[in-house]
């Protein structure tokens, strides 16, 4: 499973926990926005939607499963999409409330962090001088106190109360530690093969936004894993398209969004969500490969199907 595939999958993370709404004015964080452009990405082509949830008063992170509630029904409705629910949420909350979402909507997928570290994106914080919201600078300044907590006591706990769902993971690597982690969980029966593993770059805390970090972990992976997984690449900030251009030509799938970066191309802000997936999807078809659609998605990631979620 690890080898060249036929088609493409594109994933598209609409909002995520990083950003602020000060950041740009694209940044989704309503119900009616989330799921506005949660349904024109995958109508672009994106068919795998990550998805956080913003309290829509201010834009700050919200892990109820409420706010959830207000936009997935719609996205569900209006798309095929496979709908994948974050278990990151806040940096500041425990793991059971993390996963409380994917409790209560057995999505087809979620995702799961594959180890602790710092996260910080507290740079951002000396590019802007006036905030829409009270809450925004403090929470990015502070970052740089932030641990990323994901103990394997967590992720034996997030994996064992998930599990009855029959919810297919996608197992976020930010170095080449937590691709050894994963190997230990498998190696325990937490999970089986096959696997998806989302490599992630140049998020501050994890592995740089190189090509030879890419190479590196891949090779890692296929030592650890051999045939029995299939992969994505997140780039943040500036290396998102890059990467994902460049995994794309080795065999894997890629992701976009708001979430993993603001921007369309260098110093120019991405008008959406739907606009970065229009943009790799070109890039892919333009150098000879197919995007999978969210049926094909299924099939190469061994999905239960749509029919089996609680929204």
């Amino acid at each position: 499973m690890a080898r060249n595939s036929k088609k493409t999958i594109i994933t598209c993370a609409i909002t995520g926990a990083i950003h602020t709404p000060t950041m740009s004015d694209a940044l989704p964080y309503t119900a009616e926005d989330i799921a506005g452009q949660a349904i024109d990405a995958a109508q672009a082509g994106a068919s795998i939607l990550h998805l956080h949830a913003r309290r829509p008063s201010d834009g700050g992170v919200s892990i109820d499963p409420d706010t959830f509630r207000a936009f997935l029904p719609r996205v569900k409705q209006a798309t095929d999409a496979v709908i994948n629910i974050s278990t990151g949420g806040s940096l500041n909350n425990t793991i059971e409330e993390r996963i409380a979402p994917a409790l209560a909507f057995s999505p087809e997928m979620c995702s799961m962090n594959m180890g602790s570290m710092n996260f910080s994106f507290h740079p951002l914080a000396g590019r802007y001088t006036d905030w829409k919201h009270d809450w925004e600078k403090d929470y990015v300044e502070n970052s740089d106190t932030y641990i990323f907590r994901n103990t394997f006591a967590d992720i034996k706990n997030a994996a064992t109360q998930l599990a009855p769902h029959d919810i297919k993971f996608e197992h976020e690597c930010y170095d080449v530690g937590h691709l050894y982690n994963l190997k230990f969980c498998m190696d325990i029966g937490l999970f089986k093969a096959p696997i998806f593993i989302q490599f992630i770059f140049g998020i501050l805390g994890g592995i740089g936004p190189e090509v030879d970090n890419l190479v590196f972990m891949k090779r890692t992976a296929d030592r650890l894993f051999g045939e029995d997984y299939r992969w994505s690449v997140l780039g943040a900030g500036g290396s998102q398209m890059q990467l994902a251009t460049t995994a794309s030509q080795m065999g894997g799938n890629v992701r976009v969004g708001l979430e993993d970066s603001l921007f369309i191309s260098r110093g120019e802000l991405a008008q959406s969500n739907a606009q970065q997936v229009q943009k790799i999807r070109r890039i892919v078809e333009d150098l000879g490969c197919a995007v999978a659609s969210p049926d094909e998605a299924r099939e190469m990631l061994g999905l239960k199907g749509g029919d089996r979620v609680s929204f």
